[in-house]
């Protein structure tokens, strides 16, 4: 099958975006975290942190679900019928998935129950979300909820694109910013730490790699699409990606420093 223009396209400014942006991933990639990831005690550490991409993974996603379809009643045809599909097949994907028994739940879900089975405190994401749902702003529940600098600071900068309305941002930081940066080598310190401690890390190590199945390889290339659709050939539309993929790249770099700041400090 003939490949569509727009893709065509994509995969070249997607192959230079990643080019010029290789400083940065690679700092992800080969993060010191990992390697300070030795014990139970730290993995729960990092999960505590964690858990805030994961949740605000999920709040991107129905944002650009919000913006490209219609969510509301009466209905109308909003947008592209192909952004339309690509959002919707992602949303159903990551909303909706299954777990390693077969029981339906989002990726967000499972991550809390990943969480539960290693013994992690999830009483700041849970806060937070309470305290979201309360009606608090998102300063106030940071402040209720005792949530992390770093991990706030996340949390705010995915919000500042959600709430700009472009979406051809909110799919640009999707699709180059999130969990596809999930190095092999953080799933094989996983995988010895089930040896070490059988029964903790089953969900959690379920969870990575069913994200690297999943995200790695349908999602990923559903996502480059769609933001191929919204940018098109235009130039200023990639450019304004491309900056926001890079301050996204930053503040994943600061997410992980903070996680390992303490790792560190309770070790």
């Amino acid at each position: 099958m003939e490949q569509h223009p727009h893709m065509q396209t994509a995969s070249i400014i997607a192959d230079k975006i990643n080019e010029r942006t290789r400083e940065l991933r690679n700092r992800i990639i080969y993060h010191p975290v990992y390697k300070d990831l030795q014990t139970m005690e730290d993995l729960k550490h990092f999960m505590e942190f964690h858990i805030f991409a994961v949740w605000d993974f999920m709040s991107l996603l129905k944002s650009l679900q919000n913006n490209l379809t219609c969510t509301s009643v009466p209905w109308f045809p909003v947008g592209n019928p192909d952004t339309r599909f690509l959002i919707n097949e992602i949303v159903a994907g990551e909303e909706s998935d299954i777990d390693q028994h077969g029981q339906r739940m989002s990726h967000f879900e499972l991550y809390l129950r990943a969480m539960e089975e290693a013994g992690a405190d999830q009483q700041s994401i849970q806060t937070f979300t309470t305290a979201l749902q309360a009606g608090q702003s998102l300063e106030e529940a940071f402040i209720t909820a005792r949530v992390e600098p770093e991990a706030a600071a996340f949390v705010r900068f995915t919000f500042e694109i959600i709430n700009s309305g472009k979406a051809h941002l909110q799919s640009a930081i999707f699709t180059f910013g999130r969990e596809d940066l999930i190095p092999n080598m953080f799933l094989a310190m996983i995988r010895d730490l089930n040896r070490a401690f059988p029964g903790q890390t089953d969900t959690f190590r379920y969870y990575l790699e069913r994200h690297i199945e999943v995200d790695g390889d349908h999602h990923s290339h559903l996502a480059l699409e769609m933001t191929a659709h919204l940018c098109g050939d235009d130039e200023n539309l990639w450019q304004e990606a491309e900056a926001a993929i890079v301050q996204a790249l930053e503040q994943r770099i600061a997410l992980w420093d903070g996680a390992h700041r303490m790792i560190l400090a309770r070790k």
